[in-house]
Formats: structure tokens, C-alpha cells, sequence
């Protein structure tokens, strides 16, 4: 439990940035199938899920002693 408190915010980012990246996959995608990121799901959810983890990692504070 203390794990989940601690890295709440890099959590909520990976939930968000996943469904962000299979919504963006979902209504733009990709029609020719040549785009690295947005030609299959799981990859546009993969990305959206890292970037979403690394930018509301960002805001996280250490606690000092």
C-alpha cells in the first residue's frame, strides 16, 4: 500500500497516457499502416502509457529527511 501512496501521480500518468494513446490510436490512427506509433493498438497505448507515467512523474516530491 505504502508503494501505491508514494507513486500515486506516475500511476494515475500510465492509466491516462494509455487510454489517451488508444483513444488517439482509435479516432486519428493511421490509414496506410506505415506510422510506427498509432499502425496498432497496443503500441499507441504502450506510448501514451510512458509518456503519460514520465510527465506526471515530473510533479512527484521527494520527502527530505
Amino acid at each position: 500500500m505504502n508503494f501505491l501512496l508514494k507513486h500515486k501521480f506516475t500511476i494515475v500518468g500510465i492509466i491516462v497516457g494509455a487510454v489517451g494513446g488508444y483513444l488517439y490510436y482509435y479516432f486519428v490512427g493511421c490509414a496506410s499502416g506505415t506510422c510506427a506509433i498509432t499502425s496498432k493498438p497496443l503500441n499507441s497505448t504502450l506510448y501514451g502509457a510512458v509518456m503519460g507515467g514520465l510527465i506526471l512523474n515530473m510533479f512527484r516530491q521527494e520527502k527530505s529527511n
